[in-house]
C-alpha cells in the first residue's frame, strides 16, 4: 500500500484523492493504534523511571549495602543449594533471574515503549509467588495487568517491575493510561509527516533502548547487589511513595548514621602494659591468680587462669617487627626480631633446636630426638611400624611437648596433621617459634584437667622427650592419653628410659611397663635409631574390651557408666579407664576410611534417624554443609576478596560446625585450626573423623596461643552469639592479639553486628577491603594494621 510520504510527491493526483489518502491512512493508524491499547499494559512515564533511578541510588548509597566494585558481584553468588535457612541467610543464585531478565527484554524490544526498569543485579523483584507483601497488595488492584499467578508475562507486555517501577501506585497508572489516550487522540487530528516523525522516532529510541538493556544485562551478571525486593528498607521507601523517600526511612538512617558515629568515636583504645609485654596471653599470664595457687605439684601454674574481666587494650608490637617469612620457607628460618628470643638457642642449640643466624632464627634439625632432621625420623617410626601409614591410615595425630614443633612442620610432607602443643615455661616461646614457622601449635600443659579434645579422635599420639611422668598418681595422664587416642591407635614413646640405662631412666622403664600392661596397651615394638642415638617404644590401644574384662585386679578402674568421656572443657582429670566401643554404630568401633576418601563422606556413626545441626538428617545435612562452603570458597573467597592466599598459612575457623570451611580448603598450603564453641553442638568429633582438627573453647576467654600467629580468621554467625554473653568490644580486642598484622578477618553474621564490627575496627585504623548485605545478613572482610595506640593501660593482674 501507497504510504503518505509517497503520495506527496505524485503531482497527479488531486486534492480529493490526497484527503481519501490521508483519511485511510489516519483510519489505519487509529486501528493499530486501538489494537496496542487492548493488548498492553498500563505505561509508566519515562521520566518518573529515572527519577526512582537517581533515588534507588540515593537510598542504596545511604544503606551502604556494599562497597565492592561492580566485576566482583558475581564471585558473591555462593547460594548453598539445599543448605536450610538459618545456615544460608544471606545467600541467593542470581543465575535464574538473568535468563528471566533476558526472555523479557525480548519481549520488549518488539513494542515501541521506553521502560528500563532494573534491579542493580539486573534480577526483578516479582517472584513465582507474586513478588514482595507490597506487591501482592498491588496485584490485587490491577484486574487487567496482574491477573495470572501476580507476573507480568513477556509475550506482549512492555512493564517491567523492580525497585523504581513498583514504587508506582494504582491511582498513578490509571492516570498514566488517561494522559496516554488524550495524547492519542490529538495524534488523530495529525497529518501524516507527525506520524511517520513518530514512527521513525521510536524506531531510533528501540535501537537505543535494545543497546541499553543490553548493557544492563551485562551489568547484571557481576553486579553485588542482591534482587531489591529483599531489601526491607528499600521496599519501605519505594513500594509506598515512588520517587521520594519517607520521613521515617530519612529519619532512621540518620538516626543510625549518627548512631555509627558515636560508636566510632565512643573506642578509647589503648596499650597493654603487661609483664610479658607483646607476648601477653591473658589466660597464661595471669600472675595474680598464679600467685594465689596453693599448690604448682600438677603444673597448676601452666594452666589457664582467665581474668574475670578480659582485657579490652591492644598488645604492643615487637621493635622491628617485619611480616612473617612465607611457607614452607619459614620453617627452616624466621625474623628474628618477630620472636626476639635467645634463651631456648642458647640453651638448646647443640640439639640443633634453634639457632641465632644474623637477622634470623633457624631451624637445623628440630629436636632432640631428631638431631639430624625430623624426616629421617617420621621415616624411621613408619620403618619400625608400617601399619602406621602416614598420611593414609594415620591422618590426625597428637604431639606432646612438641618444642618447637618440627616433627609437625615435616609431618605436613607425609600429608599428616600434628596438633602440637607444649605449656609456656622455661623454654622460652618454643609454641610461639612454631607459630611463626607455620605449625600448628597451642601453649597447654597436661596437669589436673582433661585436654580440649573429645574422645577416641587422634590416630596416633607422640611424645619425644616430653618430660610428662605418665606414670605417676595410678596412670592419670597417661589414662587422658588413652581417652582422646583413638581404639586401634598407636601411642609413640621416644624417651631416655626406652634405649638408656640409668638408674631413673630404668625406674620408669618399669613403672610404664606395669602400667601399660594393666590398661592393656601392646608393646608393638622397641626399636632403635642408630643415626640419631635415640629408641622409641610403640604401643597400641586395643580395640576389643576382652583384655580389660580379662584383668585379675581392676586397677585402675573402670570409670563409671555416668562419666561423660567426651566432656573436655575445664573437666578434672581421673584415674580410670574408659572402654571401647562395641556396638557397630558407635563412634570408635570402626577405623575411619584411609586420607583423603575420609574428607569428603560422611562419618559411618552419622545416621539418618539423627537430626543434624541444620534440621535435616545427619548425613543429609552433612554433605549440604560441605556443597555450601565449597561454593562460598570458590565463588566469594578465594577470588572475590582480594586476599593473596599464596600468604596466608595459618587459619582458623572460629566457630566451625562439621568443619565445611577447612575441607573447601583443603588443595591449599595452609592449616586450619577449627574452633568449636562450648555453647554450640559439639560437632568437633565430626571434623576429626574427617582427617582435620580443632579444639574446643570458649570466646568470651582468651585463646591459648601466643599473639601474631594467624594469618586469616574465619567467623561465621559468632561475633550475634557472642554478644548475648561477653563483650564484644573485649572479644575484638582478642581477634586483634592472635591476628597478624595485615592479616585478614572475615565475618558473616547479622547486618546489625557487622555493622558494629566494623566501627570497631574503624577505630583501629583496620582497612575494610569489602562489605556486602542481603536479607539482613552481612559479609564483612578487613585487613588488620600496623596502628597502635599511644595511651597505655596498666594490666594490673599481669604484672609481676
Amino acid at each position: 500500500m501507497a504510504m503518505g510520504k509517497y503520495s506527496r510527491v505524485d503531482n497527479r493526483r488531486s486534492a480529493a484523492s490526497y484527503c481519501s489518502t490521508v483519511t485511510i491512512v489516519v483510519f489505519v493508524a487509529l486501528c493499530l493504534v486501538g489494537v496496542w491499547m487492548m493488548t498492553s499494559s498500563s505505561v509508566v512515564p519515562v521520566q518518573n523511571v529515572d527519577v526512582a533511578q537517581e533515588n534507588k541510588s540515593e537510598v542504596v548509597k545511604e544503606e551502604q549495602v556494599s562497597e565492592t566494585s561492580e566485576g566482583n558481584s558475581k564471585q558473591f553468588e555462593d547460594n548453598p543449594g539445599d543448605l536450610p535457612e538459618d545456615a544460608t541467610k544471606g545467600d541467593s543464585n542470581e543465575g535464574g533471574n538473568q535468563v528471566e531478565e533476558k526472555q523479557e527484554e525480548k519481549g520488549e524490544e518488539k513494542s515501541e515503549e521506553k521502560i528500563e526498569e532494573k534491579t542493580e543485579d539486573g534480577s526483578k523483584t516479582e517472584t513465582e509467588d507474586g513478588g514482595s507483601k507490597t506487591e501482592e497488595g498491588e496485584s490485587k488492584g490491577n484486574d487487567d495487568s496482574n491477573s495470572e499467578d501476580g507476573e507480568k508475562k513477556s509475550e506482549g507486555d512492555n512493564e517491567k517491575k523492580d525497585d523504581s517501577g513498583e514504587g508506582e501506585g494504582d491511582n498513578e497508572k490509571k492516570s498514566d493510561d488517561d494522559n496516554q489516550k488524550k495524547a492519542e487522540n490529538t495524534d488523530e487530528t495529525k497529518e501524516n509527516t507527525q506520524i511517520e516523525e513518530k514512527v521513525e522516532t521510536t524506531d531510533k529510541e528501540q535501537d537505543s533502548e535494545k543497546s541499553e538493556n543490553g548493557q544492563a544485562v551485562n551489568q547484571s551478571s557481576t553486579e553485588v547487589f542482591p534482587s531489591v525486593a529483599q531489601s526491607e528498607l528499600l521496599n519501605e521507601t519505594t513500594v509506598q511513595n515512588g520517587s521520594w523517600s519517607t520521613q521515617s526511612a530519612e529519619s532512621k538512617n540518620e538516626k543510625e548514621a549518627q548512631r555509627s558515629s558515636d560508636q566510632q568515636t565512643g573506642y578509647n583504645w589503648k596499650l597493654c602494659n603487661s609483664t610479658a609485654g607483646p607476648d601477653f596471653i591473658p589466660c597464661l599470664d595471669n600472675l595474680q591468680a598464679i600467685r594465689s595457687l596453693q599448690s604448682t605439684k600438677h603444673y597448676e601454674h601452666r594452666e589457664r587462669h582467665c581474668p574475670e574481666e578480659p582485657p579490652t587494650c591492644l598488645l604492643p608490637l615487637p621493635e622491628g617487627y617485619k611480616r612473617p617469612i612465607e611457607w614452607p620457607t619459614s620453617r627452616e628460618k624466621i625474623w628474628y626480631y618477630n620472636v626476639p628470643h635467645t634463651k631456648l638457642a642458647e640453651i638448646k642449640g647443640h640439639q640443633n633446636w634453634v639457632k641465632v643466624t644474623g637477622e634470623f632464627l633457624t631451624f637445623p634439625g628440630g629436636g632432640t630426638q631428631f638431631k639430624h632432621g625430623a624426616l629421617h625420623y617420621i621415616d624411621w617410626i613408619q620403618e619400625s611400624v608400617p601399619d602406621i601409614a602416614w598420611g593414609k591410615r594415620s591422618r590426625v595425630i597428637l604431639d606432646v611437648g612438641c618444642g618447637v614443633a618440627s616433627f609437625g612442620g615435616f609431618l605436613f610432607d607425609r600429608d599428616v596433621q600434628a596438633m602440637s602443643f607444649a605449656p609456656k615455661d622455661e623454654h622460652e616461646a618454643q609454641v610461639q617459634f612454631a607459630l611463626e614457622r607455620g605449625i600448628p601449635a597451642i601453649s597447654a600443659v597436661m596437669g589436673t584437667q582433661r585436654l580440649p579434645y573429645p574422645s577416641r579422635v587422634f590416630d596416633v599420639v607422640h611424645c619425644a622427650r616430653c618430660r610428662v611422668p605418665w606414670h605417676i598418681e595410678g596412670g592419670k595422664l597417661l589414662l587422658e592419653l588413652n581417652r582422646v587416642l583413638r581404639p586401634g591407635g598407636f601411642f609413640v614413646w621416644s624417651a631416655t628410659p626406652v634405649y638408656q640405662k640409668k638408674h631413673d631412666d630404668v625406674e620408669i622403664w618399669e613403672a610404664m611397663k606395669e602400667l601399660t600392661e594393666k590398661i592393656c596397651w601392646k608393646l608393638v615394638t622397641i626399636n632403635k635409631d642408630a643415626l640419631n642415638g635415640i629408641g622409641a617404644a610403640i604401643y597400641r590401644k586395643p580395640t576389643t574390651n576382652e583384655c580389660y574384662e580379662q584383668r585379675s585386679q581392676n586397677h585402675p578402674p573402670i570409670c563409671d557408666k555416668s562419666d561423660d568421656l567426651n566432656a573436655a572443657w575445664k573437666v578434672p582429670l581421673q584415674a580410670c579407664l574408659h572402654k571401647v566401643p562395641v556396638d557397630a554404630s558407635e563412634r570408635g568401633s570402626q577405623w575411619p576410611e584411609q586420607w583423603p576418601a575420609r574428607l569428603d563422606k560422611a562419618p559411618y556413626w552419622l545416621l539418618s534417624s539423627q537430626t543434624g545441626v541444620y534440621g535435616k538428617p545427619a548425613p543429609e545435612d552433612f554433605t549440604a554443609d560441605y556443597e555450601h562452603w565449597k561454593r562460598v570458597v570458590d565463588k566469594s573467597y578465594l577470588n572475590g576478596m582480594g586476599i593473596n592466599w599464596s600468604s596466608v598459612r595459618n587459619v582458623m575457623d572460629m566457630r566451625s560446625v562439621y568443619g565445611g570451611f577447612a575441607a573447601a580448603l583443603k588443595d591449599l598450603k595452609l592449616w586450619v585450626m577449627n574452633i568449636v564453641t562450648i555453647d554450640s553442638p559439639d560437632t568437633l568429633p565430626i571434623i576429626y573423623e574427617r582427617g582435620l582438627f580443632g579444639m574446643y573453647h570458649d570466646w568470651c576467654e582468651s585463646f591459648s596461643t601466643y599473639p601474631r600467629s594467624y594469618d586469616l580468621l574465619h567467623a561465621d554467625h559468632l561475633f550475634s552469639l557472642l554478644k548475648k554473653r561477653c563483650k564484644l568490644v573485649a572479644v575484638v580486642a582478642e581477634v586483634d592479639r592472635i591476628l597478624r598484622p595485615e592479616g585478614k578477618l572475615i565475618v558473616r553474621d547479622t547486618v546489625e553486628t557487622i555493622n558494629e564490627l566494623e566501627s570497631m575496627l574503624k577505630s583501629m585504623q583496620w582497612e575494610v577491603r569489602m562489605t556486602y548485605s542481603k536479607d539482613k545478613e552481612g559479609l564483612l572482610c578487613v585487613q588488620k594494621s600496623m596502628w597502635r595506640p599511644k595511651e597505655t593501660e596498666t594490666v594490673k593482674y599481669a604484672i609481676a
